[in-house]
């Protein structure tokens, strides 16, 4: 399918593809996957924080949320009906897509990068304190509360390094970081979703992933959501690079700022259900 780049979109394009080429390059330097680890992190946050965001749409409870070392994640929630299970267990890497994709859309359209950056920021600290400190700490099991300690200093020092950027860094490295973050966001669910895709294959070790959860909850082989989120991830990337790549001039007048307003209610904790009523949603590495 071919899209032709309109010539409002070449400048925010240079800067795509350098961040795209910086990506990809990193993955064949040796050792050089220290200067991207940063961003696999970041990428594990917003898939973990698409099953806590869509337990709570759907009325269950989150009870823990947390991001390892070696950038898999884990997060437990109340034991919803079976369509509450496939939303939550599909919010994981359909969202780290889907954030990718919004990204990209925000940076073509002229959103200032620092806001998207500073909301960023909150997005990243808001999931750290409330879910990977508070809820766990409430719950008050060992299981819950092993991943604290590293969820809790990455999570601050992603929201530090993302507000400084927004704050201190010049309008074409606060850009450059946006576009880094959206392609990390889409290469990253990519890859991962082709390792589901292998790990949900009949002659695989048995593996806990979000695919395996939706086989259990629907009967239905692991292997065939994997192979639906990856149409849907390309289909979300493909939209993403339509709108991307086609004139604005006509639909947006280009704003430099917007406001940010996050009045959503996020502090309220139900009462905790036993362990046998709580679901885990991984991200495999």
């Amino acid at each position: 399918m071919n899209y032709k780049l309109s010539n409002d979109a070449r400048p925010q394009a240079m800067t795509l593809l350098l961040a795209a080429i910086l990506s990809i390059a990193l993955w064949f330097i040796p050792f050089a996957e220290i200067l991207s680890y940063p961003f696999r992190i970041f990428v594990t946050f917003i898939h973990e924080g698409g099953h806590a965001i869509a337990a709570l749409l759907t009325g269950n409870s989150v009870q823990s949320l947390s991001v390892a070392m070696n950038g898999s994640g884990e997060t437990y929630t109340t034991k919803g009906g079976v369509l509450s299970q496939m939303l939550v267990s599909s919010a994981g890497y359909l969202g780290a897509m889907t954030f990718g994709a919004t990204l990209l859309v925000l940076i073509r359209r002229s959103v200032a990068a620092r806001v998207v950056l500073a909301a960023s920021s909150v997005v990243v600290l808001g999931l750290t304190v409330i879910f990977g400190v508070i809820k766990p700490i409430l719950a008050g099991t060992w299981g819950s509360l092993a991943g604290l300690p590293f969820t809790l200093v990455a999570g601050v020092l992603l929201s530090v390094g993302l507000f400084a950027v927004a704050r201190f860094a010049s309008a074409k490295v606060a850009s450059f970081v946006v576009s880094l973050l959206a392609v990390q966001c889409v290469l990253n669910a990519l890859l991962d979703l082709k390792t589901v895709f292998f790990l949900s294959s009949p002659f695989a070790a048995t593996v806990p992933t979000d695919a395996l959860n939706m086989a259990n909850a629907t009967g239905i082989p692991a292997i065939f959501w994997a192979a639906l989120w990856i149409v849907i991830s390309v289909f979300i990337l493909v939209v993403a690079v339509k709108q991307y790549t086609s004139s604005q001039r006509r639909s947006f007048a280009g704003p430099s700022d917007l406001t940010l307003d996050r009045t959503a209610d996020m502090w309220s904790m139900p009462a905790l259900p036993s362990a046998s009523e709580k679901v885990r949603y991984n991200k495999s590495v």
